[in-house]
């Protein structure tokens, strides 16, 4: 995977990645396309106040997220065993992803200076296409909405 140092344009391929989950599996963003939509929350640390309420706020829509054919994953740097303490504690529905490096953030235009990560949210259609792609904290209604106008079209025609 290669570093960049911008954000991934709408419309544009989503890099794939495999990674180690808090959950003890692992994911392939692949082997999702034609099936779910994936929104991946890039944050800074575990335990912290912005980024917990940032989860616990996916957390809390996961019913509507789950009835728009979408999962979420939470990335950054931090070992497996520290993200499912951190994913158990506050109750996700979700796994965190194991950034081993940052490597993940870095193909994504998430990674800063000293390894850092860089609060952003993407939002990958079925077909593995960036179709939304925002720095912060967007809420998670203006994420709802966004995936409410996401236009996947039907792998098999």
């Amino acid at each position: 995977m290669t570093s960049r140092p911008d954000l991934i344009p709408t419309g544009e391929p989503a890099p794939d990645f495999t990674a180690a989950l808090s959950d003890g599996g692992s994911f392939t963003l692949s082997s999702i396309h034609g099936q779910k939509r994936l929104v991946l929350v890039f944050y800074p640390g575990d335990n912290t106040p912005t980024c917990t309420a940032q989860l616990c706020a996916m957390r809390d829509e996961w019913e509507h997220l789950q009835a728009r054919d979408t999962f979420v994953y939470g990335v950054n740097p931090a070992g497996a065993a520290k993200h499912a303490a951190f994913a158990k504690h506050n109750r996700f529905p979700f796994p965190l992803i194991a950034d081993a490096g940052g490597k993940i953030a870095a193909a994504y235009g998430c990674r800063m200076i000293f390894g850092l990560i860089r609060r952003t949210v993407y939002i990958i259609d079925k077909q593995g296409q960036v179709a939304y792609v925002q720095r912060g904290n967007p809420t998670s209604e203006e994420i709802l909405r966004a995936l409410e106008t996401i236009q996947d079209t039907d792998s098999g025609s």
